[in-house]
């Protein structure tokens, strides 16, 4: 007993020892991998910073020079008289073009002396020469195009902040200099927009010329700075002349910075953007100092508890240790549980279908069966691998895995559908109004994840106005998506358009309510998954998630625009497609199939059994199959000959290159041919939908692939204008 009290005490005195050196070891290194990731993180903010102030100079400078242009034009061929004469017309448009610009000072014409015909700032203008001006003298001899002057001051009597002129030369159709068209650029614009972004401790921004002048800088500066050429941050741009980062002591103030640079193409201009590194150090510094707030009272405590009591403090971590475990193999219980169950109930119904099938099967092999039967077994079978498919469908449901079955329907029809639903979902307390166009309203998307989006957001606007009040359905064609509030993730490109490609426009879904409405400051998390206002049990935070991946995977968008104590509208809008896809009849399941008639069919398939059995049952039906396992071998067979084939059907799932990949550079091509998917189960195809193109779930009947394909290639030869 003895000795293992002393063994004990040992044993405690070492982790005493422990206690503290192992933290103060854990805490220097994770001081070290902190401060390198602090860093990587400052490069990266850096980086998007740079992103967006380089993407803001160059539309700025490319919309004054388009602007310059634009006038050069106006009063190309014209002579200084009758420019003189056209003054006070030629003032009004410059004025209007420097109020729409809030980055211009003013806008000027010059004669070739270097006087003002026109100007935005005077009319008509004081007879001043301006010859002595670089962004003047820059042009007189020589056609150097588009140039950017220096900062410079006003010239009486003109009055006001500092500008930099950008100009365009005016010359005859020979060549011979006539004078200049220029524009006068606030510097304080660039400064203003460098304040709003850099809100960060420590932000830096600077734009300037390719010679080193500097024409904007954040912190402002009170005079006119000039970058040495051969000073270190001349030499680093010079030995990366396109964008780079650097740690430097920026000139002007001494102050040392992280700075990322880019220069502005077909422009002389740089702009970088920074941090300085005291900001960087101090982030550092607070991130550690977080974990000193919570390591060293841990720190001490542990010491304490290892001082006063290892014999009490052994025994909590043995049956700590007990109870983890057995925590542990409780949930792994359960969890083997619940995975039994459902794969029990799978198997289950599997079985049954397969008993079925392989009845139906033995019994189509007995000999002398009367036809009638043999027909009942066959569609025994065939119900049966409909069931599978279904129960299929409804795992991948639960799994949030399915992919979406697009049809063309009318939205006003179907909204009209569900008024009856609709009012028993919404209460007698809330009025429904329908407003619908009075042409067909056509798009091309899943109608049961439709119903569910107008079904979320009807629910949405209920709760919103606490099962009281007005909704109204209202369906609209649209040629563009208005720019309204949309989620924060939308779809749109780099240039804010909401145009997502529709040739024929969107059909939108407006739900407004009369309900409280949004909170400007949660509108922009309202898509968010998981994201409610409502009390803990009433909702979910799914309802208006669906609703925008829907709309997205559909090729759309969902906006919304709300005013507190005035009510929302959600838009849900959808790609329209031309009225004449609206099917005029729908054909039952059972509908024969359709012959191929010597229709040429390119099979993409990487499963053999599978392949043949799809290549024999067209070619039965009348179709030429050329048959191919991979997307690689598709490819240049359609590359060699794409005439020759009619319609592509490809599998989604293949190794290397998959079916979606297939179709993809069929579009990129510009090859001709329509292509029809297949798959069981796609992520990629439940994540990026299936790019408009039909899909044939697996599994499929041949009668079922013969029609998908026969319309696939009619509709080609529709749009080829050939007869049918």
């Amino acid at each position: 007993m003895q000795g293992a009290q002393r063994n004990s005490l040992k044993l405690l005195q070492w982790m005493m020892a422990a206690s503290l050196a192992l933290p103060i070891a854990l805490f220097a290194i994770a001081s070290t991998i902190s401060y390198a990731s602090t860093k990587d993180i400052a490069d990266r903010e850096i980086e998007r910073t740079l992103d967006v102030v380089h993407e803001h100079a160059l539309k700025v400078f490319e919309t004054i020079d388009r602007s310059l242009a634009e006038l050069n034009e106006v009063v190309r061929g014209l002579p200084d008289d009758t420019i003189r004469a056209r003054e006070p017309v030629l003032h009004r448009r410059l004025k209007r073009l420097t109020d729409s610009l809030p980055q211009l000072k003013s806008a000027w014409i010059f004669d070739a002396d270097g006087t003002s015909l026109v100007n935005s700032l005077a009319s008509p203008p004081p007879a001043l020469s301006f010859a002595d001006r670089d962004y003047f003298y820059a042009h007189a001899d020589q056609t150097i195009g588009t140039f950017i002057g220096a900062s410079l001051t006003p010239r009486a009597p003109y009055q006001g902040a500092r500008f930099f002129g950008v100009s365009r030369r005016r010359e005859t159709d020979d060549g011979r200099f006539i004078g200049v068209i220029q524009a006068s650029v606030l510097p304080e614009y660039f400064e203003s927009f460098y304040a709003r972004i850099g809100t960060e401790p420590g932000s830096f921004f600077a734009m300037g010329r390719a010679d080193g002048v500097v024409l904007a800088h954040f912190p402002r500066l009170d005079g006119d700075f000039r970058l040495d050429p051969n000073g270190p941050v001349g030499r680093n741009i010079a030995a990366r002349p396109e964008h780079g980062l650097m740690t430097v002591a920026w000139p002007s103030d001494g102050i040392e910075r992280r700075v990322g640079y880019r220069r502005i193409a077909e422009y002389p201009i740089y702009v970088s953007a920074g941090l300085e590194t005291s900001a960087i150090r101090a982030r550092w510094f607070a991130t550690m100092g977080q974990h000193l707030v919570f390591g060293i009272p841990a720190t001490a405590l542990l010491f304490l508890l290892l001082a006063l009591a290892i014999r009490r403090t052994q025994h909590l971590q043995a049956e700590a240790a007990a109870r983890r475990e057995a925590e542990e193999a409780l949930k792994h219980s359960q969890r083997l549980e619940a995975l039994g169950q459902l794969t029990g109930g799978v198997a289950h119904d599997f079985n049954n279908l397969l008993t079925v099938i392989r009845a139906s099967v033995d019994l189509l092999n007995r000999p002398q069966l009367s036809e009638e039967r043999r027909q009942r077994y066959i569609t025994a079978i065939a119900d049966a691998v409909a069931r599978a498919a279904r129960l299929t469908s409804q795992l991948l449901a639960f799994a949030r895995r399915q992919t979406l079955k697009p049809e063309v329907f009318d939205v006003g029809a179907r909204i009209q559908s569900l008024h009856d639903m609709l009012a028993t979902l919404l209460g007698p307390a809330i009025e429904i109004a329908i407003r619908l166009p009075a042409e067909p309203c056509l798009v091309n998307a899943d109608a049961s994840q439709f119903e569910t989006a107008l079904i979320n957001m009807a629910t949405n606007a209920r709760d919103a106005m606490h099962g009281k009040g007005r909704i109204i359905f209202e369906v609209e064609a649209a040629t563009t998506i208005p720019d309204t509030l949309a989620p924060v993730s939308s779809s749109r490109d780099l240039t804010g358009n909401h145009d997502l490609g529709s040739k024929h426009g969107f059909v939108g879904i407006a739900v407004s309510d009369t309900g409280t409405g949004i909170p400007a400051a949660r509108l922009g998390r309202i898509f968010e998954p998981f994201f409610t206002t409502k009390q803990v049990g009433h909702g979910t935070g799914l309802g208006l998630s669906q609703v925008f991946g829907f709309a997205r995977q559909s090729g759309g968008e969902v906006t919304v625009t709300s005013e507190v104590g005035h009510g929302s509208t959600f838009s849900l809008y959808l790609p329209r497609v031309p009225a004449d896809l609206l099917p005029q009849r729908q054909a039952p399941s059972t509908a024969p199939a359709v012959a191929g008639n010597g229709m040429s069919v390119l099979v993409v398939e990487d499963n053999i059994e599978l392949a043949n059995f799809a290549a024999d049952g067209l070619t039965e039906l009348g179709y030429s199959i050329t048959l191919v396992d991979n997307a690689t071998d598709a490819l240049a067979e359609l590359v060699m000959d794409a005439d020759r084939f009619d319609v592509v059907f490809s599998d989604i799932v293949m190794p290397d290159m998959t079916g979606l990949d297939l179709a993809q550079a069929i579009r990129d091509r510009g090859i001709g041919v329509p292509v029809v998917l297949t798959t069981g189960y796609s992520e990629a195809l439940s994540r990026d939908g299936s790019l408009g193109l039909d899909l044939v779930q697996k599994p499929y009947a041949i009668d079922e692939l013969s029609r998908v394909l026969h319309r696939a290639a009619r509709l080609r030869r529709v749009r080829d204008g050939a007869a049918e």
